[in-house]
């Protein structure tokens, strides 16, 4: 059994146009889930991309993240070693890590093995879409907005900001929380 879920969301980088953009990390957001649902530990910090440093007016749109907020950020190696400390300091043996689907574990991969940076949540990680899906009798992969509609879990702060996500997240999962030991076995 899993005594504390860490809840992660990333935003990148983006472009509506360019199929070969190569995104990178631009805000980090977690936040502890407690088994009594509560979420007193949170993090949250923006990331000064490198490969794409200028903000594309699609992303900043999609995510209100702005050139000024980016440009005044900590470099990702930074960003990354904060998000280690908050991770120690609140782990507990049989802790894990979710994300809303694949993604956001992918790309911190890719941006740690970009950066020469070990992995700063040493922890399992477990999909949280999956998780929702499966809880709900296999219904289709559906957005975290939609997944929280689909709950009536009213969704709180901007949807694609990373701490709102987060917490959004872990809000809907405390639902679930009753039949983790079912679910985060496979």
């Amino acid at each position: 059994m899993y005594t504390r879920i860490l809840v992660v969301d990333l935003e990148a980088t983006c472009d509506e146009v360019m199929t070969n953009w190569d995104m990178e990390v631009i805000e980090i957001g977690a936040c502890w889930l407690e088994p009594d649902a509560s979420t007193p530990h949170r993090f949250q910090t923006f990331v000064r991309p490198v490969i794409n440093p200028h903000l594309t007016e699609f992303c900043s749109d999609l995510t209100g993240i702005h050139q000024s907020d980016v440009d005044a950020a900590p470099s990702f190696a930074f960003a990354a070693s904060l998000l280690r400390e908050f991770v120690t300091a609140y782990q507990q043996p049989n802790s894990l890590w979710i994300s809303w689907g694949a993604w956001d574990k992918r790309q911190l991969a890719h941006d740690c093995e970009f950066h020469g940076l070990e992995d700063p949540i040493a922890l399992p990680h477990v999909n949280a879409k999956r998780w929702f899906s499966k809880a709900r009798g296999g219904i289709k992969d559906v957005g975290l907005r939609k997944a929280c509609e689909l709950a009536g879990v009213e969704f709180e702060g901007a949807h694609h900001r990373a701490l709102d996500d987060a917490l959004n997240a872990a809000n809907l999962l405390s639902l679930l929380i009753s039949s983790a030991s079912d679910l985060l076995s496979d």
